[in-house]
Order: C-alpha cells, then sequence, then structure tokens
C-alpha cells in the first residue's frame, strides 16, 4: 500500500461521519487494555468487553483504554456509542492516511498523529497512526497493531513516578504524544548518522551504491517530512483557547513539546539538503573521474598521432622510397618513434597536463 497517499475507494460517495477502515490490516483480531489509575489506586488489565467500563463511568479515576487495531469497524463504532464519540471523529480513527491534527467536537478531543519506526531489512520508515480520544476522564488510544511504544508510560504509571499519577487525561495525553516525538527525535538522529558516513563514502568509492543509499535516504526524508510537519503544529492547536480539555498547568509541558518538534523539523531540513548535496557531490566525483579518463585517452591519442603519420608514410608501396633500402632505416625509425614520444610526454608534464 502507498505510504505517501492512501487510497479512499472505499468510502467513495459515502456520507460524511460513515465508519470504512481505510488502511492494511497489521493484526487478526483487535486487543483491548486496561489501566485505571489515580494517586492511591492502580488496576491494570485486558477487557474483552466494553461493559466492563460500566463501572468506572463514575469514578474520579483517570481511565486509560488502549486499543490496538482498528479494522474492526463494529468495534469502533461500539466505542463510539459507548463514549458518544461523533462519527466524523470515528472516521478519521478509521482513515490510516489521516494526516496529524487536533479536532473537537462538543466535549471530545481527538488528536491524529503517526508513529514511526524504521525498518533495517527494507531500509524503509514505516508508519502507524496513533488517535487519541480524550473524553472527560477516559483517554483512547488507537494504535493499528500492538507494540510497546508507550511501555515507558505504563511503568511511570506502575511506578508512581513524576507527575503522571497527580494529574489528569491531558497530562497522559501530553505523555504519550512525548513518548512517540522523542521516537521521531531518535528516528532523524539514527538516519542522519547513516547520511554523514555517505560524504567519505561519494569521496573514496562513487559506485552505484552509494547513488541508491542516497536517492533511499531522500525518499525517506521526504516521507518524515510529510508526517512530521503537520505534527508540529499539534501543540499549537491544543493550546488554543477554543480547545477543552488542557489544564493551564498542563500548557507549559505542551510548549516544549512544540520546541522538541521545531528542532526536529529543523534537523530534517538540514539532512534534506545534505542529501542533495551529496547527490551533486556525487554526480561532480564522477564527472571529475570521467575527466581524467578522457584526459588520459586525449594524451595516449595525442602521442599516437605522429607514429601513426610516420607509419603511414613508411607502410606506403612506393618502390623508390629513398630510405627504403638505407641499412639504418628500421633503428632510426624507432628512434625517432621515442624521441617523439618522449619530446611529447615531457611537454606535457611541463604544461601540468599530466
Amino acid at each position: 500500500m502507498a505510504r505517501f497517499f492512501k487510497k479512499r475507494e472505499q468510502n467513495k460517495g459515502l456520507p460524511p461521519g460513515a465508519l470504512v477502515f481505510i488502511g492494511q490490516q497489521k493484526m487478526e483480531q483487535p486487543e483491548l487494555y486496561l489501566i485505571d489509575y489515580s494517586k492511591e489506586h492502580l488496576e491494570e488489565k485486558p477487557i474483552q468487553r466494553l461493559a466492563e467500563l460500566e463501572a468506572l463511568r463514575a469514578s474520579k479515576t483517570i481511565t486509560w483504554l488502549n486499543i490496538d487495531g482498528i479494522h474492526d469497524t463494529e468495534l469502533i463504532r461500539e466505542v463510539g456509542e459507548f463514549f458518544s464519540i461523533h462519527p466524523l471523529l470515528l472516521e478519521d480513527i478509521l482513515n490510516t492516511g489521516q494526516r496529524a491534527k487536533v479536532a473537537q467536537i462538543e466535549d471530545t478531543l481527538l488528536i491524529t498523529m503517526k508513529m514511526l519506526n524504521f525498518d533495517r531489512e527494507t531500509s524503509q520508515v514505516k508508519s502507524e497512526q496513533l488517535s487519541i480520544v480524550i473524553h472527560q476522564h477516559f483517554l483512547i488510544t488507537f494504535q493499528e497493531r500492538s507494540g510497546d511504544t508507550f511501555e515507558a508510560v505504563r511503568e511511570r504509571i506502575r511506578g508512581a513516578k513524576g507527575r503522571i499519577r497527580h494529574s489528569g487525561t491531558d497530562y497522559l495525553a501530553y505523555a504519550l504524544l512525548d513518548t512517540v516525538v522523542d521516537n521521531y527525535i531518535y528516528l532523524v538522529e539514527h538516519l542522519g548518522e547513516n547520511i554523514e558516513e555517505l560524504e567519505l563514502q561519494i569521496l573514496e568509492n562513487p559506485d552505484k551504491e552509494v547513488l541508491g543509499k542516497i536517492n533511499v535516504f531522500k525518499r525517506e526524508l521526504q516521507f518524515l517530512s510529510k508526517v512530521m510537519r503537520p505534527a508540529k503544529d499539534i501543540p499549537r492547536q491544543l493550546l488554543r483557547e477554543e480547545v477543552s480539555g488542557i489544564e493551564k498547568k498542563t500548557e507549559p509541558f505542551f510548549r516544549d513539546l512544540e520546541d522538541l518538534l521545531t528542532h526536529v523539523i529543523e534537523s530534517l531540513d538540514t539532512y534534506r539538503d545534505l542529501t542533495s548535496d551529496y547527490l551533486n557531490m556525487y554526480h561532480t566525483v564522477m564527472s571529475t573521474k570521467m575527466n581524467d579518463v578522457m584526459k588520459v585517452l586525449t594524451i595516449f591519442a595525442s602521442i599516437f598521432i605522429p607514429i601513426t603519420f610516420f607509419a603511414g608514410v613508411y607502410g606506403m608501396n612506393f618502390d623508390f622510397l629513398p630510405e627504403l633500402h638505407f641499412k639504418w632505416a628500421y633503428p632510426i625509425f624507432w628512434a625517432i618513434v621515442i624521441g617523439v614520444v618522449i619530446s611529447m610526454l615531457l611537454f606535457f608534464k611541463r604544461r601540468k597536463w599530466l
């Protein structure tokens, strides 16, 4: 499936809010995992049915429901009905080609962005859509497949480390987004290290393999730019006055997140410029090598021009060629040829053509 644009043929002609999964199914069955906590309380367990959350509706605790596998549209419909999530927000959740955005309808806040990882086997950046829904004291995360991206956040909740057990769903959302952005930074640093190594390879051995690496990195950086640039606006959108659900005490953390994303985008732009410079350097090195080859061939051709002339003259079939029957004609011929070659080489050396 295309990475830069997901086909939307499935919902062609359907009304807005129609629940159609757009993307590639990445796991067989959806998995639901619950973490419910407060300062003094912690409960976590996998759940099978949404009805198990009924008792938590009136609770004052923070409830984090993680859903892995969003291909099941019936499950997403049930979640929407249980939490009163607007169909337009559910439609965005099911569209894995959705750009990073913040949307709020009534008292439900939706944050959508991409989680990224680098596949060493294919040398490609793989993306997975993350949707975060904040509804009262519930926070719901939707992922395309199960993974350990947020395990560090779960460990902080279990160990009651930092502010997370003393804050609301807005700080939990920040912690999750911060984990995603930290992974962005790691990914750009990893690609950057590999890109910087290309300079020496270009200068020492500019073969087709190096050219292939440059083009691969240019493609991946272009994909990262498409994913990360919209994500940069998420913290700013969350801090808008018309967006509810973000407390004043949490706002500085989202501003810090915006600074991190700005740093990532600037680094991304630097490496994109660097790959373009390396591509130009590659073509320059190849042109220089070609010029060196042509220079050597031209010198050899120039040397053989007078030799060919002599050989042509004395290869003519005339009976009365003056030097034809001279005893020392052959050695003299070679002496002249060698003398001409040496003289031309010395001339080229003096003019610094060699």
